[in-house]
């Protein structure tokens, strides 16, 4: 029985060690789509209308296409956003408390 235990302690805290280690790419697994007829292809991107929006998605050699993608077809694209930079501005709320002297 003890055996039992210990072999189920080690397999739980192994689970829950390896949620913790890949929770932050279940974020950037999250996709979305896109569904609209090509206005335009090129090797860097696909135009697509939506509504009254045009979305142009960026794609690479790596980018699986299906069937034939040309001007006019309609299309649904998976994709995925990724953040390239962030730029994190102060408020001035935080700023401005620390250069006011505090009243007595």
């Amino acid at each position: 029985m003890k055996l039992k235990t210990t072999i189920l302690s080690v397999f739980g805290g192994t689970a829950l060690a390896m949620a913790f280690l890949t929770a932050p790419t279940f974020a950037a697994d999250k996709t979305y789509q896109v569904t609209g007829p090509v206005l335009e292809v090129t090797d860097a991107s696909v135009t697509v209308q939506k509504g009254k929006e045009k979305w142009q998605i960026a794609r690479d050699k790596d980018t699986k296409v299906t069937g034939e993608l040309k001007v006019g077809a309609k299309v649904t694209i998976q994709y995925r956003m990724t953040a390239e930079t962030i730029e994190a501005k102060s408020d001035g709320k935080a700023a401005d408390a620390k250069a006011a002297p505090a009243k007595k």
